[in-house]
């Protein structure tokens, strides 16, 4: 792909990653917020603990929906991969679901906002904080690519042959002593 294509490619990319989690992290807040308002309704739990549960059940929705919408085009090649791929995200969302659920903590404790309306807007806006640092490390962290090449993948979502691309050299290793001076292997 030439310089002058590759950038268009690569923003193009982006935006159909941005907007197909998106959409998951919009069924994921709807699920998020319908559970969070149903148990503080019906169940009359705290509004921390309620929300807690809430985000865990939206977590659950949302690696489904990430991992067989959003990115079922990167690396899940074997089950050892898969575990550890569960394992980043779980780990990942929990800490989304600390500065998330620490918005509405503070907002609804330490300022005493504990209506309806309130309770609704802090997690709305807990929500927003930790989208952010969810799409950044799902995408750098969880979900990452598996070594494939852009136009490899490209070609295959289009249903074209993949371009053949040579494998890369081998590195040369060097060797350092002590002392600094080079020496071979």
């Amino acid at each position: 792909m030439s310089g002058r294509h590759a950038l268009p490619s690569r923003l193009g990319n982006l935006y159909r990653e941005i907007a197909k989690f998106g959409l998951v992290g919009l069924s994921g807040f709807v699920l998020n917020l319908a559970v969070f308002n149903l148990i503080r309704t019906v169940a009359h739990w705290q509004t921390v603990r309620a929300s807690v549960a809430a985000t865990a059940v939206a977590i659950m929705g949302n690696y489904i929906g990430l991992r067989y919408f959003a990115y079922r085009d990167r690396g899940q090649e074997e089950r050892s991969g898969q575990k550890k791929e569960l394992g980043l995200f779980l780990f990942f969302s929990a800490v989304g679901l600390v500065i998330e659920n620490s918005v509405l903590y503070v907002t609804t404790y330490a300022f005493g906002w504990d209506s309806t309306l309130a309770n609704n807007i802090c997690k709305f806006l807990g929500i927003g904080i930790a989208t952010l640092f969810r799409f950044w490390s799902y995408r750098t962290w969880v979900f990452k690519t598996a070594g494939r090449r852009p136009e490899h993948t490209e070609a295959v979502s289009r249903g074209a042959a993949p371009a053949f691309h040579a494998p890369p050299a081998e590195p040369v290793e060097t060797y350092f002593s002590f002392s600094g001076e080079r020496t071979s292997p």
